[in-house]
Order: C-alpha cells, then sequence, then structure tokens
C-alpha cells in the first residue's frame, strides 16, 4: 500500500514493482526496476528515504530514521529478507544480508558485504568493498571481484524481477493437487537456471 502523510506522497517509478502487502509511506522515491517484497516497511514520514534504479529490498525489511535524516540506498543496493536500515547510506552495489540491523548515520562505502544478522552501530564510516560481519559488526577482509560478480548477478535476478512480476503476477486460489498435465509444477522452475 502506499500512503500520503503531511502532503508528502511517495514517488515510485513505472519499471519498480512495490507489493500491495508492502507499506510505503510520505517522502520516499524509489526508482527503476525496484523490488519491494511484501511486509517491506518504508516510511518517510520523519525524513526522506531515497532508493535508486535497481535496488531491492525484500520481504519483511524496514526502511526509517530519525527526523531530518535522509536515507539513501544507491543503485543497486540488496536488501536481504528481515533488514532494518535506519537513518544510514548504503552505497551503489552493497549486499546487506538477512536479519542485519544497519543503525543512524552509517556510511555503506561502494560495493561492501554486510553478512546474514550482523549489527552496525550507529555512525560507522565503513570503506568501499569491505566485508562486515558480526554483533558488534566488524570488518574481517577485502570483497573480491568474485564476490562482487557474485552478487552483481544475484542482484540482477531481482532487478528483472519487477517486469516478470507485471507480466504475470496475479492474485488466485490455491490447487488442491498438483495438475496431471505439468509434472514440473512443484520443482524447481525450470524458467530459472542455478545461481552459484
Amino acid at each position: 500500500m502506499i500512503y500520503e502523510f503531511k502532503g508528502y506522497r511517495p514517488v515510485v517509478d513505472p519499471a519498480a514493482f512495490v507489493h500491495p502487502q508492502a507499506a510505503v509511506t510520505g517522502n520516499v522515491i524509489i526508482g527503476k526496476n525496484v523490488y519491494v517484497g511484501p511486509g517491506a516497511a518504508i516510511r518517510g514520514d520523519w525524513g526522506r528515504i531515497i532508493i535508486e534504479n535497481g535496488c531491492n529490498i525484500q520481504e519483511n525489511c524496514t526502511v526509517h530514521m530519525f527526523p531530518g535524516v535522509t536515507v539513501w540506498l544507491h543503485e543497486g543496493a540488496h536488501i536481504g529478507h528481515g533488514a532494518v536500515i535506519h537513518g544510514a547510506v548504503i552505497g551503489r552495489n552493497c549486499l546487506v544480508g538477512m536479519n542485519s540491523v544497519i543503525m543512524d548515520n552509517v556510511r555503506l562505502g561502494e560495493e561492501c558485504i554486510v553478512g546474514a544478522l550482523t549489527f552496525i552501530k550507529a555512525g560507522m564510516d565503513i570503506p568501499r568493498r569491505s566485508m562486515i560481519v558480526g554483533n558488534p559488526g566488524v570488518i574481517i577482509k577485502e570483497v573480491s571481484d568474485e564476490m562482487i560478480q557474485w552478487k552483481t548477478e544475484g542482484t540482477a535476478l531481482y532487478q528483472a524481477l519487477p517486469g516478470d512480476m507485471r507480466a504475470s503476477w496475479k492474485e488466485c486460489a490455491p490447487l488442491t493437487e498438483p495438475p496431471k498435465e505439468d509434472p514440473a509444477q512443484g520443482q524447481t522452475s525450470p524458467l530459472y537456471k542455478p545461481w552459484k
């Protein structure tokens, strides 16, 4: 659902896909080929949220801030299931792992990878191509070319997903058993090849 707040109405590019069970409120700008999954809460009530082209905010993520702050997800940022971004700037082509928490005034440099369940404390300035893990989060190494290629290929799947959703997504009643004429249903989709 898209909600106006105090005269601020979200801006959503037509090439984006925002699931109707996500909540996008107020001063929010969503770019092209952005995927926002069900259960995501993107709340631009006390500040602005900018989500650049090609980002994804997966299921049950929260994006919010303290008053007067701009949250900025730069192009290709990949926010994994259940992550919280609170008042932070996420650099271009970063990966934030599932159920991670990125706190206020964090600046995540380009092409960083944040491990699942990582907590990055307020005010940290993380250099580009850092891998961060733990609670509290610490930099453990530099992200290699192979790692960033893996991340970029995974994000490309999400960048194609908005178009796929617009083309074939629709509400339906469930089947009670797999159809006999389609024995592949219920197995791995033949539409997608395995990702490394």
